[in-house]
């Protein structure tokens, strides 16, 4: 095997945790932020329910609506 200038045989494995490490970082990262995002969004559910007295519109149903007129 050749190995670059300054580069030593020990350092594969070393890089290898490195990317793991990172991977793994930027997986709880997504995750943080899609429960932080689904969190917001029901917050929000709340809200707008307890302002509309829990009514909400059918997934296609404002569509409909529109349609007919």
């Amino acid at each position: 095997m050749v190995f670059a200038p300054g580069e030593k045989p020990g350092n594969e494995p070393e890089e290898v945790k490195l990317q793991k490490a990172s991977k793994q970082i930027v997986q709880n990262v997504i995750l943080q932020a899609v429960q932080q995002v689904s969190q917001e969004s029901q917050q929000r559910e709340g809200r707008r329910g307890a302002k509309e007295g829990s009514f909400r519109l059918g997934v296609g149903e404002l569509t409909k609506k529109h349609e007919k007129k």
